[in-house]
């Protein structure tokens, strides 16, 4: 008797946790509210491992060392601060947030780490200054290799005005270039703020978050001015401003 009381309090332990940890296996289960968290929480992370790349640039760029130190794991480890950075709280570990958010949180890591490793040579090529390998060649593959991990439960994109898109297959759809022509362009919108509302996509309808991005100086030096002339990478420059929106992260969770 004594043993069956302490197997039900323990079974009422373990329910009353997994009540309080909250994990949600599908999309249809999530508020509103928590459809949005997920998909920023994902394109926060997105973006925090682009701008390690970025903050790397000059070394990956250097042709006298061979080595960078810029392994899958280390990469990982600072898109972890970046995000922290970015975000003003830590990445939440373990299934904080539920089932689906743990998920895709662990594919985006594991896209990092697959991604840096897969390309390792082209980084570490002694001999060789400018290499290609750019925070936005990084982000297309680190898309690619997240949406295939999550397996048709979410995706996620690096976009930009139809004016501004150098690779194609990052080329707005319907909804995401409405957002950025008419939303993100009035002059009354809070910059910087994302916007989310359930959607149509070409692989089915789902919960769509899109979130503004602006040059920086940085940017300038690929997308600024003289508008027209070619710059390091053989692209033409945008005549781009400081500030001016000049892309998007558009993320989405099917239904």
């Amino acid at each position: 008797m004594f043993t069956r009381a302490i197997r039900l309090n323990l079974a009422a332990c373990l329910f009353t946790s997994a009540l309080l940890a909250s994990p949600i296996p599908a999309a249809d289960a999530l508020t509103d509210a928590d459809k949005t968290k997920v998909c920023g929480e994902m394109a926060t992370l997105f973006r925090a491992a682009r701008a390690v790349i970025s903050d790397n640039q000059e070394l990956i760029d250097d042709a006298a060392k061979g080595d960078k130190g810029l392994t899958g794991a280390v990469v990982a480890a600072k898109t972890r601060e970046k995000f922290q950075k970015m975000a003003g709280q830590p990445l939440p570990d373990g299934d904080s947030g539920g089932k689906l958010a743990a998920e895709a949180r662990a594919a985006m890591l594991a896209s990092i780490d697959d991604v840096m490793t897969a390309n390792q040579n082209w980084i570490n090529e002694q001999g060789k200054g400018f290499k290609g390998f750019l925070p936005a060649v990084f982000a297309k593959m680190l898309a690619d290799s997240f949406s295939k991990k999550m397996s048709g439960r979410m995706a996620i994109k690096l976009t930009a005005p139809k004016s501004l898109v150098r690779n194609r297959a990052n080329r707005p759809d319907e909804w995401e270039a409405k957002v950025m022509d008419t939303v993100f362009a009035a002059a009354n919108y809070p910059r910087g703020k994302e916007f989310a509302e359930q959607a149509a996509h070409k692989q089915g309808r789902g919960w769509r978050l899109i979130v503004p991005e602006y040059y920086g100086q940085s940017c300038l030096k690929c997308h600024g001015e003289p508008k027209g002339q070619r710059d390091i990478t053989g692209g033409l420059m945008e005549g781009g401003k400081l500030d001016q929106l000049g892309g998007a992260v558009s993320v989405v969770l099917f239904d």
